[in-house]
């Protein structure tokens, strides 16, 4: 069974349980689930560590180092992080009529379920329950990285690094998802959750 939290920490307010039928949600409830996972408490630990990693690597020269350099990697990417939540959660899905809610599979081997959470990336349920492109992640995660143009230096600026961001976007999505799908099991290991 999902919990809303994961660990206790991280947000899970987008996953479902496997076979469980939920109606449609509205384009309200989509916005307040980006906002949701925009301004959870736990959103800054995502950013804290990019930020740390970037400083690190001297991803950005242009931020410099030390804690205002710090600071400037940790905006931008919580930045970010927020614009690609109302993009993927909010904006496209109300547009495309596509759920945004994680269905988990929950039966099957390691790789059955592998596959499917990491395929969730580019095929989704409609707002009907009907698979379909997943145009809200592929594209939003798209435009976000594209909004991001606005806010970073000008040198950074460049076809590559947006396509790259758009990449590691999805590649972080993808991870959570397949996290996601195991969490019951890992619960249920670690903590002896019972339905």
């Amino acid at each position: 069974m999902q919990t809303k939290r994961i660990l206790g920490v991280i947000p899970n307010f987008r996953s479902v349980s496997a076979n469980q039928k939920l109606p449609p949600q509205t384009p309200k409830e989509k916005f307040i689930t980006a906002t949701e996972d925009s301004f959870d408490y736990s959103a800054i630990l995502v950013p804290a560590v990019l930020a740390g990693y970037g400083q690190f690597t001297n991803q950005t020269p242009e931020f410099h180092q030390g804690a205002a350099g710090y600071a400037r990697y940790f905006w931008h990417g919580y930045v970010d992080q927020a614009v690609e939540n109302y993009s993927v959660e909010a904006i496209l899905p109300t547009l495309t009529h596509q759920d945004i809610r994680f269905y988990t599979l929950g039966r099957g081997g390691f790789l059955k379920r592998s596959g499917y959470a990491m395929s969730r990336i580019v095929i989704t349920r409609n707002d009907a329950g009907h698979e379909t492109f997943n145009t809200s992640e592929v594209v939003g995660a798209g435009m976000a990285s594209g909004i991001s143009n606005l806010y970073y230096p000008s040198p950074e600026r460049t076809f590559g690094n947006t396509g790259q961001k758009w990449g590691i976007s999805l590649g972080v999505d993808a991870a959570t998802f397949l996290f996601k799908e195991f969490w019951p099991d890992i619960n249920n290991a670690l903590f002896h959750f019972k339905d």
